[in-house]
């Protein structure tokens, strides 16, 4: 089983001001072996995190963000930028079009543009939802996710969504596969993993935010 990190976002994001050296530091600290970036509608850190983790013990996989019409989707495996304000099917055909796996982040954080929370599971083709993510550990948002994939037998992934990269690793996912792209992909499609971890300290999150707020401020 390898510890699986599929969701942290990097400065390439708009909200967040991560650098890709300090990530792959605490995912080495908090044993990574797999991670994603998964920036806010483009796929443009991969490169990057490539050329820095080729030849080492992590594995990266592409990924993306998208922001459909109604919420979000994560193009887990597409190495290609998806256009924004499709609408969620057509962002997930997009995805499938280029050999991803459409998962569903957050998907009942309302405020967090869960896509769930807008339209009902059958009407997608969706491959895995998280039911661990680390900013909602806690309560509603992740006990529905975690109801629905049981019912419905969705793959379930856990995920920091480490918008700063002290919270890497804050949630993960035990994944059984090989260390190489395609099968980390077959896994999580066969539901051959378990999501886990803890919460983001709600102490340093607040920290994070009111530096960033103080930063834009002077900027």
């Amino acid at each position: 089983m390898f510890k699986m990190d599929s969701h942290i976002h990097s400065e390439y994001s708009p909200d967040s001001s991560s650098k890709i050296d300090d990530i792959l530091r605490v995912a080495r600290r908090e044993n990574i072996d797999i991670l994603a970036i998964s920036d806010h509608n483009n796929a443009d850190a991969y490169n990057e995190v490539y050329q820095k983790t080729k030849g080492t013990d992590i594995l990266a996989i592409p990924s993306i963000e998208v922001s459909s019409s109604l919420g979000h989707i994560l193009g887990f495996g597409c190495e290609e930028n998806i256009p924004r304000d499709l609408s969620p099917q057509d962002t997930i055909d997009r995805i499938h079009d280029l050999g991803g796996l459409a998962i569903i982040p957050h998907p009942y954080c309302f405020y967090r543009h869960g896509l769930l929370c807008k339209i009902d599971h059958n009407e997608l083709k969706i491959d895995a939802i998280e039911t661990k993510n680390a900013r909602f550990i806690l309560g509603y948002c992740n006990n529905r996710a975690k109801y629905l994939a049981k019912t419905e037998n969705i793959p379930t992934l856990g995920a920091s969504d480490a918008h700063y990269w002290e919270f890497v690793g804050d949630c993960y996912s035990l994944i059984d596969c090989e260390k190489d792209i395609d099968s980390v992909l077959k896994s999580i499609k066969k539901g051959k993993v378990e999501a886990h971890g803890k919460g983001t300290n709600n102490i340093l999150l607040s920290k994070y935010l009111f530096e960033r707020r103080v930063l834009k401020k002077f900027e």
